[in-house]
């Protein structure tokens, strides 16, 4: 950091549409600082010299699909929730350590639209770094967690990693809670559902941690069998202001980060 400025960056795949770098400059700013902020979109074969920009030129980043495993390679270390979920959605390079604070802005969007998750039976759809932390986040909040995978040889390596249950068929039913975690239905796949409306039978409500556009297939196909439903916008905020209490290395408080919500949205 320089002074009041705060120089952050954002790498996945394709995040030519996040919403990351006005919710970032907005807490910032409310806390005092300037924030400038960069999106980096890359392929694979990309990932290595944008890493080495993000690490040598910024004060920390975030880090979306797919890559909140591969960043794990150039930390120093991992912390808290990134070693419990084993994926790593923040990174503060003056320490050049890893965090994962998806879960804790998981947890409080639910708790904030009254989504109870204690006793209930939830199936995660995808096993990748955002299915891991929202799965292990949902049983640590005390549910039954059910996992899905499309590749067999990865559901069960997770399960075995993280204690979760597999889910053979996510079309069977059942459940209480569905969430999607897959990306499927954003981007060049905005319109279509990982899941059929089968999937949502005996369910009160869904959840999809896509927030482009507010309501995708999956969570259109859910409303349509009387669920309720949300989409991953207020996560989205609560996850960055954990995050940037991280970078200047502050206390974070669930009040404080309700106000900022509602004074965020009203702009």
């Amino acid at each position: 950091m320089n002074g009041k400025t705060i120089r952050l960056g954002l790498i996945g795949k394709d995040v030519s549409k996040s919403p990351s770098e006005p919710i970032h400059k907005f807490i910032l700013g409310e806390m005092g600082y300037v924030c400038e902020y960069q999106r980096f979109s890359v392929p694979k074969e990309d990932f290595d010299s944008t890493m080495r920009t993000l690490l040598g030129d910024f004060d920390g980043f975030n880090v979306t699909i797919p890559y909140k495993r591969d960043v794990m390679a150039y930390l120093s270390e991992l912390t808290g929730d990134a070693l419990d979920y084993d994926a790593v959605n923040t990174v503060v390079n003056a320490t050049g350590r890893g965090y994962n604070t998806d879960g804790k802005g998981f947890l409080m969007m639910l708790a904030t639209a009254g989504f109870a998750v204690n006793g209930k039976k939830v199936l995660v759809l995808g096993a990748g770094g955002s299915g891991r932390s929202t799965a292990v986040a949902l049983k640590q909040a005390g549910a039954t967690v059910h996992i899905y995978q499309r590749n067999s040889e990865k559901l069960a390596q997770v399960c075995q990693e993280l204690g979760l249950t597999p889910s053979p068929d996510p079309e069977a039913g059942g459940y209480d809670m569905l969430v999607n975690c897959t990306g499927v239905g954003m981007h060049d796949t905005e319109g279509v559902s990982p899941v059929t409306a089968k999937a949502f039978s005996g369910a009160e409500t869904a959840v999809d941690l896509i927030y482009t556009p507010p309501q995708s297939e999956f969570l259109r196909l859910a409303r349509a069998q009387g669920l309720r439903t949300l989409n991953g916008a207020a996560m989205l905020f609560y996850q960055a202001y954990f995050a940037d209490c991280l970078y200047l290395r502050i206390q974070p408080s669930e009040a404080q980060a309700k106000a900022l919500y509602q004074k965020y949205l009203s702009k």
